[in-house]
């Protein structure tokens, strides 16, 4: 995927830092090169972080002039130059008061000392780094930055480069800091990995998944009456998200799932429960206050209640005060208990609860498991679900289908004991190979994530015991099931481990397809028990896991995959029957033939008007029409078809049943 506008996810621990990978190490090289060559054009330049990120690397920059694309060049001629210097990546260890005095001097960042030119953002950083840590500096040339590293050895270890974009940041990604711009450039090994990856990214341009959805109509982005990032699924696109819901339930079904369905909404006490609320608010649509169609009028009654109490309660005072008399104050405590009482109510009808629209199923299918008594014979159980679920994914980072606010997650959560997880995690991972070899995925690989000791009880559940052992294992599961996966520290999810799928399409490029997750914590928290054999109650364990992903990002992911040109059994049409002439007999002939696929429901059309063939043909492979049965006289002669593909042309004339029988079971199959 992209890596325009990401941001770090937090700020890397020396450890993690020291596991950069050689590719890693030349990409933040390659930052503090271009640091280096913006300097030299732009000598007030200031700097804030400028990390590798996934296909490349950023800096962020405060400069008055405004980088463009056509800037570039003489960017890059400057990098090149630092490169053919071959400076070394020097290390300094400093104290943190000399850092503090090079930033106040405009030295950090900078190519010398700049005088009334304050590092500001370098001041910034340094406030992250924790008391205690070495505080370092990594100098090439002239360039001199605070960084904890790791580099290459010198410039001149970096082979190829490219900028690529130019885009705005907010300095640390808060909205309340100073904007940036961020200067986007990526570095390969050699020039022939650097001219691959660009002639991916052509390729992926004719493969957007947005402009191949319009051609074919699968679906449209409504913004004024439906609202972004919610996608319509139009009919030949529902017929993809059918097909992946089909697929999805038989091999669940034939693994021992079972399905439920949940609603799209529920309190907030649920979202509390889990440990969703408060953190994970900002991802959630607004909650919704459920009232009745009376309660304007009720509200409206009980304010006229008490305005009336408190004009009694003032003819009492003003009575009392003229009489000049003792006053009888009963009527005034029971108007003062008449406003108590009422605002009450008030606040009773006011504080009405509220209600979240789902933005994921698992709380809901702990309540399903909690809705009957479970024993240790129960399990495993799985429930599956393709459920509806709604985040409030921030406008600007919306992207077709592969960022969305309306969701069809092909989820599923399995309970089952520590005994039990090892073969159920296992089995979930093949359910994954096996999707990848109906989808022709060759590479991929489990990113698998655990917690950092640091975020015990902020980012994590405070159990380092429980976390130490469900990572085991899951680890040992990969070793044994000799799964491809590296392990990327403190990414875990905030309840348990979890495993990122990563995979390619058939042109290279990289998609995470759909998560793997293990909680030990939530289940406890709706007090989930089953009874074991010794008749004590324990806690089950939960796995999170979503093969396909939601519907959206997988047939994003699939319209780029296959360039719209779907296998049969995915195609939104398989096949269409085009006849030559318009005799009649060879018109029922071919209309007998859409009758009959159509009734073993193959999605058939016929094209049976007046027009030369070649116009037919080539309206078909427009609409990349899986299979077309060209129909002419001499084929209903002999009772054949002569078949074409899509984008593979003639296949030769068949008989008519090995055609239909070979069409059932190319579909049945679910052949690539």
């Amino acid at each position: 995927m992209s890596d325009e506008n990401q941001e770090p996810k937090e700020r890397k621990t020396l450890d993690e830092r020291e596991k950069m990978s050689e590719l890693e190490r030349i990409r933040h090289s390659c930052a503090h090169v271009m640091a280096t060559a913006i300097l030299r054009l732009w000598p007030e330049a200031q700097f804030a972080a400028g990390p590798p990120v996934e296909n490349g690397f950023y800096y962020d920059v405060d400069l008055p002039h405004r980088i463009s694309p056509e800037d570039f060049p003489k960017i890059e001629e400057e990098m090149k130059k630092e490169v053919k210097a071959n400076h070394p990546f020097e290390k300094i260890i400093v104290t943190r008061e000399q850092a503090i005095a090079d930033s106040e001097s405009g030295r950090l960042g900078g190519l010398s000392e700049r005088p009334g030119n304050v590092s500001k953002f370098k001041l910034g950083n340094l406030e992250a780094i924790p008391v205690g840590e070495p505080i370092s500096y990594f100098k090439n040339g002239d360039f001199l930055d605070l960084c904890a590293g790791p580099h290459v050895m010198r410039t001149g270890n970096i082979k190829a480069f490219k900028l690529t974009s130019v885009a705005s940041a907010y300095y640390k990604g808060d909205e309340k800091n100073p904007q940036l711009q961020r200067i986007y450039g990526t570095a390969f090994k050699n020039k022939t990995e650097l001219e691959e990856y660009f002639t991916m990214l052509e390729e992926a341009k004719k493969r957007d998944h947005r402009k191949i959805g319009a051609e074919m109509g699968l679906f449209a982005i409504d913004t004024e009456y439906v609202g972004p990032g919610m996608p319509l699924w139009l009919p030949k696109g529902t017929v993809l998200v059918e097909e992946l819901e089909k697929l999805a339930k038989e091999t669940e079904f034939a693994a021992g799932y079972v399905r439920v369905r949940t609603p799209h909404l529920a309190k907030e006490k649920m979202y509390k429960t889990s440990g969703h609320l408060p953190y994970y608010a900002d991802s959630m649509f607004p909650p919704m206050l459920l009232t009745d169609e009376n309660m304007e009028s009720k509200l409206c009654d009980l304010d006229k209640r008490r305005e009336d109490a408190e004009m009694e309660i003032e003819r009492l005072v003003a009575d009392w005060k003229k009489s000049g008399k003792t006053a009888d104050l009963t009527e005034a405590y029971e108007s003062l208990n008449t406003i108590r009482s009422l605002g009450g109510e008030i606040g009773e009808v006011e504080g009405r609860e509220r209600y979240y629209l789902k933005a994921m199923n698992c709380p809901h299918h702990h309540r399903i498991f909690a809705a009957e008594p479970k024993s240790y014979r129960d399990l495993p159980l799985r429930l599956a679900e393709y459920g509806c679920c709604y985040r409030y994914e921030q406008s600007g980072e919306l992207f077709g289908l592969m960022r969305v606010r309306s969701l069809n997650m092909n989820d599923a959560h399995i309970y089952c004991t520590a005994e039990q997880f090892a073969a159920e995690f296992n089995a979930v991972n093949e359910m994954y190979l096996k999707y990848f070899k109906i989808f022709g995925i060759e590479k991929y690989v489990m990113r698998f994530s655990t917690h950092g000791k640091e975020g015990l009880g902020k980012k994590y559940v405070d159990d380092p015991e429980l976390w130490l052992k469900t990572e085991d294992m899951v680890r040992q599961v990969l070793i044994d099931s000799k799964i491809n996966y590296v392990e990327v520290p403190n990414e875990a999810a905030f309840y348990g481990p979890k495993i990122d799928v990563q995979v390619w399409s058939v042109i290279g490029r990289e998609f995470t397809l759909a998560t793997n997750q293990v909680d030990f914590a939530v289940p406890a928290k709706f007090g989930l028990q089953y009874k074991d054999r010794d008749n004590t109650m324990k806690t089950p364990l939960c796995i999170h896991r979503a093969p396909l992903g939601t519907h959206e990002r997988f047939i994003g992911f699939l319209i780029e995959h296959y360039a719209g040109n779907f296998p049969l059994w995915l195609a939104p049409e398989q096949v269409r029957v085009l006849t030559i002439g318009e005799d009649e007999a060879l018109l029922n002939y071919a209309k007998g033939i859409v009758s009959e696929l159509r009734a073993a429901q193959v999605r058939c059309e016929g094209d049976f008007a007046n027009d030369p063939i070649k116009a037919k043909i080539a309206n078909a492979e427009q609409a990349r029409v899986h299979t077309m049965l060209v129909i002419g006289g001499r084929d209903l002669e002999a009772g054949n078809v002569s078949v074409r593909l899509h984008g593979k042309g003639p296949q030769g004339a068949k008989k008519k049943e090995e055609v239909v029988a070979d069409i059932m079971t190319a579909i049945k199959e679910r052949r690539a």
